[in-house]
């Protein structure tokens, strides 16, 4: 009985993530971002920052209008080497206050991102907001 159980997990780790294994990556993905709200950085919409973790790309923010959100529902932007929405559209204006804002925190996000600031509330104490 106990290798008909191995056999069978052994063969559903070969086959193609479901539904329901994204779903709890994305819930998974979403738990390790840090929000950042308009008051903080001056912008217009939440800003979400992570630390690198597992991630295969380079770094990244995700935004959106509010706190709540659902990970499909955010517009993703790459730092570097240049900020561009990677997923989902971002309106042009918003994009440019972005760029600006990144510009101002480049430092910030990447040494979050790398582990050299470790600490979640150290990232968002060194933020700066723009305006």
């Amino acid at each position: 009985m106990r290798s008909r159980e191995l056999v069978g997990t052994t063969s559903k780790m070969g086959s193609a993530p479901s539904a329901l294994d994204e779903s709890k990556a994305e819930g998974q993905a979403l738990f390790e971002l840090a929000n950042l709200r308009p008051e903080r950085t001056g912008l217009p919409f939440v800003v979400f920052i992570s630390q690198k973790g597992g991630a295969r790309h380079d770094v990244r923010v995700k935004v959106a209008r509010g706190a709540k959100v659902r990970p499909s529902e955010m517009i993703t932007v790459s730092v570097r080497p240049t900020v561009r929405a990677v997923k989902g559209t971002l309106d042009p204006r918003d994009l440019a206050l972005l760029m600006r804002w990144i510009e101002l925190n480049e430092d910030v996000l990447i040494a979050y991102w790398d582990g050299i600031i470790e600490y979640t509330e150290d990232a968002i104490d060194a933020i700066r907001p723009i305006g």
